[in-house]
């Protein structure tokens, strides 16, 4: 079966990021790689002190998915958040909506409440205080 592994890149939060995730879906974080781990051959550019302790590769799983980042670096530029993506988390409850919903939109900027809507669902869309956009959705129909 295919799935979808969102992936998020940050400014040197994800750490922080990851760990609030954690906070609120639970589980364990497998891996939590930094830059400085990577091997190194005499054509790898030179990392800076502070490149070197940010993520490179960080997996959480969350149901059937797995939520993956990094964080970027000089080298790569910084990332600007917004409206390219967003994650998209379906759930199996309207209470295990509102516990998703309210525990990652602490100190965010919430868009839309969650609420039922026309096409079915209970939902709610918001941007988490790391600046990413994310998706709750129950389809009620389906329970």
């Amino acid at each position: 079966m295919t799935t979808i592994n969102p992936y998020l890149i940050f400014n040197g939060e994800c750490e922080a990021a990851f760990l609030f995730y954690q906070s609120v879906f639970g589980g364990e974080i497998p891996y939590m790689g930094k830059f400085n781990e990577m091997p190194i051959d005499e054509n790898s550019p030179k990392l800076s002190e502070a490149d070197a302790n940010k993520v490179m590769h960080v997996c959480l799983p969350i149901g059937n998915t797995m939520l993956m980042g990094s964080d970027s670096n000089a080298q790569s530029g910084e990332v600007k958040f917004g409206d390219n993506f967003s994650v998209s988390i379906n759930v199996e409850s309207a209470e295990e909506a509102d516990r998703i919903f309210n525990g990652l939109s602490a100190e965010g900027i919430v868009h839309m409440p969650m609420s039922k809507t026309f096409w079915g669902a209970y939902f709610g869309m918001f941007r988490d205080k790391f600046g990413v956009s994310w998706m709750v959705n129950f389809d009620e129909t389906q329970s």
